[in-house]
């Protein structure tokens, strides 16, 4: 009896010693950051300036692989099909990576909720909803007013079916019954170029790409599209204040292994991470000055943002009439 107790005694130790070793070991050799999607994006210069620090902090390389194509399924993909491990990972928005990419994609090369394991919401910034200055409508509230007693006459632009002000305007158009005509466009820049030039008379965009033309007047914010005001222009309400808690549009960007990577080496990841995007000097010079907040959560918070998102864009799509392909 007292030789078992002893095995089971090792064995128990084994257990409990084993994951500790494993994270304390992490990482042995190259970690490599997939993201889906070109080079020069913000998401792509925050990604690039926390696998600087991770590699001084870690003493080997870490290194960022953009993986772009189809919707960031491409890169996704290969994610997903990577050894669990630690050493591939994925920093992604969230949408549509994991939540649109579901409701637009018949197959997808990966389950949504099953190929990865959260581990960091790493930064998220609210979009404003936007209006060329000429639009006679200072608010939401406004804006709806003025739709109503124009049908159709007003227009949105968006980078597309499924894109964030598609969907925002639409479950507008579905909610408060008012007409607006979509006006689709090849990328976020040209959108943009539209609103400014009149082109069109509304879209949605992020402090990090408007920002200077808030300030210059060449488009006016309506609203914040998400539960805070930002702290650069405070003087948007939020949506939520306006009377129209539904108009969301929150840009998310987590950090993610494959399915099955030890939850020891998913926290030695996080809390590395969270130390790196903490720290006020690198989140002001690669987070604040691009328009976006650092959050630094763990897999948890990440886990309910996408079911959150799912929720909020699978009623958006419905109302946007989008099926998926």
């Amino acid at each position: 009896m007292e030789r078992l107790a002893r095995i089971f005694s090792c064995f128990f130790l084994l257990v409990l010693v084993t994951p500790l070793a494993v994270a304390q070991s992490f990482p042995a050799k190259p970690v490599k950051i997939v993201v889906p999607w070109p080079p020069g994006a913000v998401l792509d210069v925050i990604v690039r300036a926390m696998a600087a620090e991770l590699s001084l902090r870690w003493s080997q390389p870490v290194v960022v692989d953009n993986r772009a194509g189809a919707g960031s399924l491409i890169g996704a993909g290969a994610v997903a099909q990577a050894a669990p491990d630690g050493y591939t990972l994925m920093a992604t928005p969230i949408n549509p990576t994991l939540v649109g990419n579901r409701f637009t994609y018949k197959n997808l090369p990966f389950d949504p909720d099953r190929s990865f394991a959260p581990i960091s919401l790493i930064a998220q910034s609210s979009q404003f909803v936007l209006a060329h200055p000429s639009l006679p409508a200072a608010n939401l509230r406004e804006l709806v007013t003025l739709a109503h007693r124009q049908p159709g006459k007003l227009n949105y632009g968006s980078w597309g079916e499924g894109s964030q002000p598609n969907l925002v305007f639409e479950l507008m158009k579905k909610r408060e019954n008012i007409d607006m005509t979509h006006v689709p466009y090849k990328g976020t820049a040209p959108v943009v170029t539209a609103a400014v030039a009149g082109e069109i008379q509304l879209t949605t965009g992020t402090a990090g790409t408007v920002a200077a033309l808030l300030r210059s007047g060449k488009l006016k914010a309506l609203a914040v599209a998400g539960p805070e005001r930002v702290p650069d222009f405070p003087e948007v309400p939020t949506s939520p204040e306006a009377g129209f808690p539904y108009v969301q549009a929150t840009v998310r960007f987590g950090l993610f292994a494959p399915a099955g990577t030890p939850a020891a080496v998913v926290e030695r990841i996080h809390t590395d991470t969270a130390t790196v995007l903490r720290n006020p000097a690198f989140a002001q010079k690669h987070l604040g000055a691009n328009g976006f907040q650092v959050v630094a959560s763990g897999p948890q918070e990440l886990a309910r943002a996408i079911r959150e998102d799912v929720a909020l864009v699978g009623e958006m799509v419905r109302a946007a009439g989008i099926k998926p392909e």
